[in-house]
């Protein structure tokens, strides 16, 4: 099985052109299906670029939302909106909705957006802002401590639905992949070629998902898990388990590529 791997494609901010150029390299890659790691499009056009891909591309999408998805919108709203979209597009697949996916008989896929939860750095005294905090009506207008309250929650429910379908994964897969948004380590947190420092890291990491998968991968040494993670538009690698491995994808607005193929074998 081969699987197109994109992320922060950012349709909102690319010509005709671009996305037709994208979907003829879907294409061109003979895969069974694409793997979609958020920053779609925003509130009000995320819906209709998940059915134009849908439309164009004629296989499966597997996606999860990035919190470019959410502007101009709230997060309880898109979710129940791109939510229902899946139900009623059977290309379309939710990864927060459809739990356990079997890609194979020993490789599993799982997925969540996840949310940059303010946990690592130092998030009190970073001067880095993101229009997250404008543009998404959750978190517009709040004190700096309340923000971060609310960005932890948000990372803490990231955290336990991936934990509880990792869990069910490794019941019988003996190779995960995890479909997620925001890098949930340090060392996946490229930002413009290097390591996140501490003003901007508490933006670019979940260390609430970092943490489940940290703890449920040791206690699994027969099993792996590749993390796909995208949101900070600069790539990497980091393998902070033997059998843990993150792949962080870059991005360029105005030109959405295929990060790699993925082949599931």
């Amino acid at each position: 099985m081969r699987l197109a791997w994109l992320t922060d494609i950012h349709l909102d901010f690319v010509s005709e052109d671009a996305v037709d150029a994208l979907c003829r390299s879907i294409d061109q890659t003979l895969a069974d299906g694409v793997l979609l790691g958020g920053d779609i499009g925003q509130a009000p056009t995320v819906e209709a670029w998940l059915t134009r891909l849908a439309r164009r591309i004629e296989r499966p999408i597997h996606f999860v939302l990035g919190n470019h998805d959410y502007y101009n919108g709230s997060i309880r709203e898109v979710r129940q909106a791109v939510s229902s979209l899946a139900r009623r597009n059977s290309q379309l697949h939710y990864l927060p909705d459809s739990g356990t996916l079997r890609l194979t008989d020993t490789t599993a896929l799982v997925g969540h957006g996840g949310w940059a939860d303010g946990r690592l750095g130092n998030f009190l005294g970073s001067t880095f802002e993101l229009n997250d905090y404008v543009y998404i009506r959750d978190l517009s207008g709040l004190d700096k401590r309340t923000l971060q309250r609310k960005l932890m929650d948000l990372g803490d429910e990231a955290a336990g639905c991936i934990r509880k379908d990792l869990d069910a994964a490794l019941k019988w897969a003996s190779e995960v992949i995890l479909l997620t948004h925001v890098p949930p380590f340090k060392g996946a947190s490229w930002h413009r070629g290097r390591v996140s420092d501490d003003n901007s890291l508490p933006h670019f990491s979940c260390a609430a998902v970092g943490d489940v998968l940290m703890e449920i991968m040791r206690a699994r040494p027969d099993r792996s898990l590749t993390v796909l993670c995208g949101h900070t538009h600069s790539g990497g690698e980091y393998e902070p388990l033997p059998n843990l491995r993150v792949l962080t994808g870059g991005a360029r607005y105005g030109n959405p590529v295929i990060q790699r193929t993925i082949v599931v074998s």
